[in-house]
C-alpha cells in the first residue's frame, strides 16, 4: 500500500495569519498521525511564509511516523535538514518568491549540484528523494546522481484528468516503470486529491508514498481532518 504523508504547510499559513498558536501546528501533526497519517511533511521557505524553521525543530521532537522536509537546498535548508536528521529530505527546485512549486529538476544540467547535495545528506544517514518532471530522460539523470527516490511532480497529471485520465496519467506510467527498471524508489506529489488519487495509484503500482498538503487541508475544513484522511487512505487501498 502506499504511504500517506500529510503536508500541513497550510495549516502553518493558516496560524500565521493571525499569529499567535492557533491553530496549534504539532497538535495537527500529531493528530494526523493520530488518525492514520504515515507521514508528515514539510516544506519551510526562506521567507517563512507557512512553515517556520522552528516549526521543523519542534515537529522533529513529536512526529513518530515517517519525517520528510522538502524545499529548495539554500545554505539554510542544508543546515536545518542536517541538524535534523529526517527520515527523508526532498529536494525541490523552487525559486525563492516561488507560490507554490512549479517545476522538477532538470537532472542532467543540474547533475553535478544536485550529487554534492545527495552526498551531503547520505553521510548523514537521510534518505533524499528530489522533485522531477514525468520525463524519462529526468528519470534517468536522478539514477545517475545517486538519489534514493524522485518524487513525480503531478501538477500536469491534475490539470490535464477531468479531459482524458488515461492520457492524463500515461507520461506518469511510463516514468514510473523506468524508475522501478533503473531501482529508484517512488514518491509523487502536487494536486493529487480525492477526485484523482485512486486513479493514479491504481495505474503506478509501484507508488511507495504520496505527499498531500493543500487538496486534503481544504476537505478537512468540510468534512473535518480525521474522515479526510481516512478517505485518502482508502484510495490508496486498492493496492
Amino acid at each position: 500500500m502506499t504511504r500517506l504523508s500529510v503536508n500541513i504547510n497550510k495549516i502553518a499559513t493558516l496560524r500565521n495569519a493571525r499569529g499567535g498558536n492557533n491553530p496549534n501546528l504539532v497538535q495537527v501533526a500529531l493528530d494526523c498521525e493520530r488518525f492514520g497519517a504515515q507521514g508528515i511533511t514539510v516544506h519551510p521557505r526562506p521567507d517563512e511564509r507557512h512553515i517556520r524553521y522552528q516549526d521543523v525543530l519542534d515537529l522533529s521532537e513529536v512526529v513518530t511516523t515517517e519525517f520528510n522536509i522538502e524545499g529548495n537546498p539554500d545554505d539554510r535548508f542544508i543546515q536545518l535538514v542536517k541538524q535534523v536528521k529526517p527520515a527523508q529530505v526532498t529536494l525541490v527546485p523552487d525559486a525563492p518568491d516561488a507560490i507554490t512549486s512549479n517545476a522538477g529538476w532538470d537532472t542532467i544540467r543540474h547533475a553535478d549540484h544536485l550529487r554534492k547535495l545527495i552526498d551531503t545528506f547520505k553521510a548523514d544517514g537521510i534518505r533524499v528523494s528530489i522533485f522531477v518532471d514525468a520525463d524519462e530522460r529526468m528519470v534517468d539523470g536522478a539514477k545517475a546522481v545517486g538519489t534514493d527516490r524522485i518524487e513525480l511532480y503531478t501538477e500536469p497529471y491534475a490539470t490535464h484528468y477531468p479531459q482524458g485520465r488515461e492520457a492524463a496519467v500515461a507520461p506518469f506510467v511510463r516514468a514510473a516503470k523506468r524508475a522501478t527498471e533503473i531501482g529508484l524508489g517512488l514518491n509523487a506529489g502536487h494536486d493529487l486529491s480525492l477526485e484523482n488519487l485512486r486513479y493514479f495509484a491504481e495505474q503506478i503500482p509501484q507508488l511507495e508514498e504520496v505527499s498531500i498538503g493543500h487538496a486534503l487541508i481544504s476537505d478537512a475544513l468540510y468534512l473535518g481532518l480525521e474522515n479526510t484522511i481516512q478517505l485518502y487512505l482508502r484510495c490508496l487501498s486498492i493496492q
